[in-house]
């Protein structure tokens, strides 16, 4: 009988010791480390490179020149779910590897069965460990697919998922979920860093040397990444978040990771009785019901990747109770809201010393860029003067520590989406009037420019009808 050998993972990146450590040295990460007892790799391990047959347990390799290495057109295969191939640049790309994750109960298994449900042709294959045969036949008929003829496979173990994706050679695969997959030559339970890693590094080798498109979707733990180790994001080709609130019907599918595409875009779906449904036009899509003269209430628009979405910035300031003020943010960075904070005390009249205040971005909504800075200090001296803006319009500007108001890149899209939406009132950086003069010229609007806070707070609150 074969003896185990005892080594210690670290549950947040894998890195492995032979002894416990109270900090990973790859991670950093405290207390990650639990013990695993784990058998010698067989000659069919992954680890010997022999997961595909024909393959020896020394896989040969040898150097090429690359500049006669011919280049092949990425060839990609259509969803048809609009918002999905806009995230991934036009659809699957051929013998890619791609990771899926989100919350459970988000929609993950929805998305992944919409998308072998809507590729026209080529063979597929749908694997579960987590669904029987007839909860999935049950979520088919929800979809409207029961006329699809979907190829599923309901097993955890991973020869027999190697076997069935040899034989039958699919152009698209799915694995709901990889958490759920084990290896006979591993003695740990499924779910855990070296079950994933192993898992992950199999299909990883079927998917590059059978060119088949494989789907994997993946849990995310309370932190908000993909449970199992951080190199299962890092060997696959593609990583996909699935986000959104428990109480909206609102979707959002974020890339992070994609080796054939830029990993800004985003996309919008709701999710109804039927499935998902691609939200094309989203634009205005986060300030539908917003109420109108209140204070503490400003539009902004940002930009994720070539879409630009109007947001409505909420801010709230009410006396502290406490030595210390409350500083509280959703959807944009805290030490971002001190900072303009500060500027703003430093440059006009304000005093947030003894006020709590909490800014919230509506619609689950987050704002990465500096695009909004100007509409956050808007809103907050509109709640501390209990007064509505006098000016409805959209506010774009970056604020920097002397009190300049500093211009955005692509600040013409952001107008042009806005005036479609039937916006047509703008303060704006003085810095982009150049850019913006063919669009004043051809719109009917009003843009307003404005170089530093106290003009821009003396222009939003003045009486302009």
């Amino acid at each position: 009988m074969s003896k185990t050998r005892k080594i210690y993972v670290c549950s947040e990146c894998g890195h492995e010791t032979s002894g416990w450590l109270g900090r990973c040295p790859t991670c950093e990460a405290w207390n990650s480390f639990s013990v695993v007892h784990e058998m010698p790799a067989k000659a069919s391990s992954v680890r010997t490179g022999s997961w595909l047959p024909g393959t020896d347990d020394v896989e040969r390799a040898e150097v090429i020149d690359l500049s006669k290495v011919e280049a092949e057109e990425t060839r990609k295969i259509p969803t048809n779910i609009s918002e999905l191939d806009r995230v991934l640049g036009g659809g699957l790309v051929h013998g890619s590897l791609i990771l899926l994750g989100g919350d459970p109960g988000i929609g993950k298994s929805t998305l992944a069965l919409e998308i072998l449900g809507r590729i026209p042709d080529g063979e597929i294959l749908y694997v579960s460990g987590e669904e029987s045969e007839t909860q999935i036949r049950m979520r088919c008929e929800r979809l409207e697919l029961s006329d699809k003829a979907i190829p599923l496979l309901t097993t955890t173990n991973f020869s027999t998922i190697e076997r069935i994706l040899l034989e039958r050679r699919p152009s698209v695969a799915v694995i709901d979920s990889i958490q759920t997959v084990y290896s006979d030559d591993l003695t740990t339970a499924p779910g855990s860093v070296s079950q994933v890693r192993e898992a992950g590094m199999g299909l990883l080798r079927i998917a590059k040397s059978c060119g088949i498109t494989i789907l994997m979707t993946g849990h995310v733990t309370k932190e908000g990444a993909i449970a199992g180790p951080r190199v299962l994001e890092h060997m696959v080709d593609t990583v996909l978040y699935f986000e959104g609130e428990r109480d909206s019907s609102l979707r959002i599918l974020r890339s992070v990771k994609n080796r054939f595409y830029a990993t800004d875009e985003i996309g919008i779906f709701e999710m109804t009785e039927k499935g998902l449904v691609s939200v094309d036009q989203a634009t205005s899509l986060f300030i539908d019901g917003k109420p109108r003269n209140v204070a503490g209430s400003v539009v902004t628009a940002i930009l994720e990747g070539s879409r630009p979405l109007l947001l409505e910035l909420q801010a709230l300031t009410v006396s502290s109770n406490y030595g210390s003020p409350i500083r509280m943010a959703q959807g944009i960075d805290r030490s971002r809201l001190i900072m303009l904070m500060a500027v703003a005390e430093k440059k006009t009249n304000l005093d947030f010393s003894s006020l709590d205040a909490y800014i919230n971005v509506t619609g689950g909504m987050r704002i990465r860029g500096t695009s909004a800075d100007l509409a956050i200090l808007a809103a907050l001296l509109s709640s501390v003067r209990d007064e509505p803006l006098g000016l409805e319009g959209i506010v774009l500007g970056e604020v920097g520590l002397t009190g300049e108001v500093r211009s955005v890149s692509r600040i013409a899209d952001y107008l042009e989406e806005a005036y479609r939406a039937g916006w047509t009132r703008f303060v704006v950086p003085a810095s982009a009037r150049t850019r913006l003069r063919r669009f004043e010229k051809e719109r009917d609007v009003r843009v307003y420019y404005v170089s530093e806070l106290n003009e821009a707070f003396d222009l939003l609150f003045s009486k302009e009808s």
